[in-house]
């Protein structure tokens, strides 16, 4: 989206303009530091080539989930994937190395004190994101889009920016099984959806914040279950995964705001009219409750993770997510059908 176009949706007035541009400059600045807490293990970046699509992923221990991810996002037709390990010791860092499309980097400082991993990929998508379509996403998050199964990434960044498009936002949907968390096993070579395959189609709710002009999507199976009685602290489900980088550019909160600012206007949320995907999250595979055993432990997630100890004994108890409004997930247009996500002009 354009700067005219940012000013068509909201305006701020000059001393907030020149504030965030200032916060953006120190975002570049700390991100460009911390490239001495990275530690190289595999550098292929020579292989990138101009027009290359690159993901950039923060990871720890998520060895069962990496096979399927790198299926994914290879159909997608991604070239070449710029990955952190944060101290994993489940052999996560082996399985990169031999990865022939990875370049691979290591550090055992702060998750939290980074910026949630912000700081250092933000640092390299500095150094190799520039003029490049660029995907920032989790281990755990797939991303799909309309036509995904035919058309690749090249095809639909092709079109974005032929409509003047520089960014993609998507919804983060939350995909659970049926049962109790603990009663299922899971084959890292098959697709986590086989298992994860319920969703919450609704309620979601959005709102436009100052002064960056995100946006804040709320609700869904985690609310439901977990933050029912403070649905304040429910996660974000909004992010802005792909975006047509440029070095001046820098996410501020994940990649769920970003500045400059009129790259929050890339998505207006579930039902809005700008092109969207969705990020299926495979959060509740089995291994998440050993993991929330693990990261409670950590305290390297969240602002206050004092106020989130509650919410990993939760996910411990192996609760069942599934009710009876579950819906059974079928397929990107039956998501473009609920509106939670939208291709309108690309048929």
């Amino acid at each position: 989206m354009s700067h005219a176009a940012e000013q068509m949706h909201d305006t701020i007035g000059w001393l907030q303009m020149y504030r965030l541009r200032m916060k953006r400059r120190r975002l570049l600045w700390r991100s460009f530091r911390s490239r001495h807490q990275l530690n190289s293990l595999s550098d292929r970046t020579r292989l990138i080539a101009k027009g290359d699509i690159l993901s950039f992923t923060t990871l720890r221990n998520e060895l069962e989930r990496l096979p399927w991810f790198f299926r994914h996002y290879r159909s997608l037709g991604v070239d070449h994937f710029l990955m952190v390990d944060n101290g994993s010791d489940d052999g996560t860092v082996a399985y990169l190395q031999e990865q022939p499309d990875v370049s691979l980097w290591q550090t055992d400082a702060s998750y939290r004190g980074s910026r949630f991993g912000l700081d250092w990929l933000t640092w390299l998508q500095m150094r190799y994101g520039h003029d490049h379509w660029t995907l920032m996403v989790d281990a755990d998050e797939l991303l799909i889009y309309a036509h995904h199964d035919t058309r690749s990434l090249k095809d639909l960044t092709a079109w974005l920016q032929n409509r003047g498009h520089s960014a993609f936002g998507a919804l983060m949907l939350d995909m659970y099984p049926k049962g109790h968390l603990d009663q299922h096993k899971y084959d890292p070579q098959s697709n986590p959806l086989d298992l994860l395959n319920w969703f919450d189609s609704g309620p979601y709710r959005a709102q436009r914040q100052n002064p960056l002009g995100n946006l804040w999507v709320q609700g869904g199976v985690r609310e439901r279950v977990f933050f029912a009685d403070h649905p304040d602290r429910s996660p974000t489900l909004n992010k802005i995964p792909l975006v047509h980088w440029s070095r001046r550019y820098a996410y501020v909160n994940s990649c769920h705001s970003a500045l400059p600012r009129y790259l929050n206007f890339a998505y207006d949320g579930p039902g809005g009219d700008t092109p969207a995907g969705v990020l299926l999250h495979t959060k509740f595979l089995p291994q998440v409750i050993k993991s929330a055993e693990t990261e409670k432990e950590r305290r390297q997630h969240f602002h206050d993770p004092d106020l989130f100890g509650p919410y990993y004994d939760a996910i411990v108890a192996a609760p069942n997510l599934w009710n009876a409004h579950s819906v059974r997930y079928t397929g990107w247009a039956q998501l473009e059908g609920l509106g939670l996500m939208n291709s309108k002009g690309w048929n």
